[in-house]
């Protein structure tokens, strides 16, 4: 087999806890992994993002293999399973580490973005002006160990079943030719 350089997105829509159980599913993605980027403090904590004033958003770190699954797919699927509308909030969680947002590491994925984003005001999926914060990536920070594979770790927990149980069921009902 041809080895493929594998390639990544970072994206923030709300509790990483929820983008880190959706995206593990997708065909294509080798690993998810949960952190903070997007903010001024160097080496954040759970902590510190938690009280809103350090910049970081709560994100994940996607490798995916661009020949199973692109850019543009990921960004379609981010799209669904959040509301991008909503400043500084998702649900319940609200604060600005809790924003959409799309860090970007090359000039493609950022035009990328902002076409897709082009595209579904548009076509007027929303009812409300898409308010996600397309910037470049300069570092990101893992999340402390007990939040990585939360859903997985924990599911019988009121979030977990709650709030990230449906967007999984989203998932597997609008992308379930995605779904592993």
């Amino acid at each position: 087999m041809i080895n493929v350089k594998l390639r990544s997105a970072v994206l923030g829509g709300g509790c990483f806890w929820c983008l880190d159980a959706v995206f593990s599913r997708i065909k294509g993605i080798e690993s998810v992994t949960s952190g903070y980027a997007g903010g001024i403090l160097d080496n954040p904590t759970y902590e510190k993002v938690l009280m809103g004033n350090t910049g970081h958003a709560e994100v994940v770190r996607i490798e995916f293999n661009p020949r199973i699954i692109s850019y543009g797919e990921i960004l379609n699927i981010f799209f669904s399973v959040h509301d991008p509308t909503t400043l500084n909030r998702q649900g319940n969680d609200i604060g600005p580490q809790y924003r959409s947002l799309i860090l970007y590491d090359t000039q493609e994925q950022g035009e990328s973005a902002e076409k897709i984003i082009r595209q579904l005001s548009k076509n007027k999926i929303y009812a409300n002006p898409i308010v996600t914060e397309i910037v470049p990536l300069r570092k990101f920070y893992p999340a402390e160990d007990y939040h990585q594979k939360y859903f997985e770790k924990n599911p019988e927990k009121a979030y977990c079943q709650i709030v990230i149980s449906p967007k999984i069921a989203k998932l597997r009902q609008k992308f379930n030719n995605y779904y592993k």
